[in-house]
């Protein structure tokens, strides 16, 4: 199937259907890992939280909150990188799927710097975090939608928030297509894994919210394996720990 890939797909994944579930979504969460690895999608994530660690002054204590996480395998990069950097790093993974929290549960299992929470990005607490993460999160709202997810995101952060998502393009929707056709037989996998490409965005994506938002410090990069970060500073009043 070929796509001239102007506009954002405005079909639901089956991951966004909250009437399926059970261990066949446990199972693509899984196997979305392999794709995760495949592509590097930890690297993008990465790439915007030492960008606000560094711009707050590289603060000792760091509180990351993912929300929209799955089972939140990109943030174990986080781990090694804090490892690395000397930061007391704790990571709070946030999913409104049992299916997702409890596949991240297990998989961190043995971390005691992760802790999982069931809930909405509506309930998240007013400046719970230093620094609230999606990764590959925002493709699956509406472009409408996009300014209240995100100051939403804002409002729960005191530095700022990264938000890391696919770049809507031909070749990543075909590498992707096959990737998935060769790592899954899950019908998750296969018909989520090209779609949420076809529902990625363009730089002029971002312009928009950039100027709905009204805010200042809004950067957009493009990055490897057709990924764009985009950070967003809090604005002045939430301080991190030093």
């Amino acid at each position: 199937m070929f796509r001239t890939f102007r506009e954002r797909a405005s079909a639901y994944e089956l991951m966004d259907d909250r009437s399926q579930g059970g261990e066949e979504l446990r199972e693509a969460l899984r196997h979305l890992r392999r794709l995760n690895r495949l592509f590097s999608a930890a690297a993008p994530t990465l790439f915007g939280v030492n960008r606000l660690w560094s711009g707050a002054g590289k603060p000792r204590r760091l509180e990351v909150l993912d929300i929209g996480a799955g089972s939140g395998d990109v943030n174990a990069a986080l781990l090694r990188w804090a490892d690395a950097q000397g930061v007391e790093l704790t990571v709070t993974l946030v999913d409104r799927t049992p299916e997702a929290c409890a596949e991240a549960a297990a998989y961190f299992a043995d971390e005691p710097r992760v802790s999982v929470m069931c809930r909405d990005l509506a309930d998240l607490d007013a400046r719970g975090a230093d620094i609230v993460t999606g990764s590959q999160f925002l493709h699956h709202f509406a472009s409408e939608e996009l300014p209240d997810v995100a100051s939403a995101m804002l409002r729960a952060s005191r530095i700022g928030i990264v938000i890391q998502d696919i770049h809507r393009h031909w070749l990543p929707w075909a590498a992707v297509w096959l990737a998935a056709r060769l790592v899954s037989t899950n019908r998750y996998i296969r018909n989520d894994g090209p779609l949420s490409v076809a529902k990625g965005f363009r730089a002029e994506d971002f312009e928009q919210l950039d100027k709905a938002l009204g805010s200042p410090g809004l950067t957009c990069n493009w990055r490897p394996l057709f990924r764009y970060v985009v950070t967003i500073a809090a604005q002045p009043g939430g301080v991190a720990d030093e």
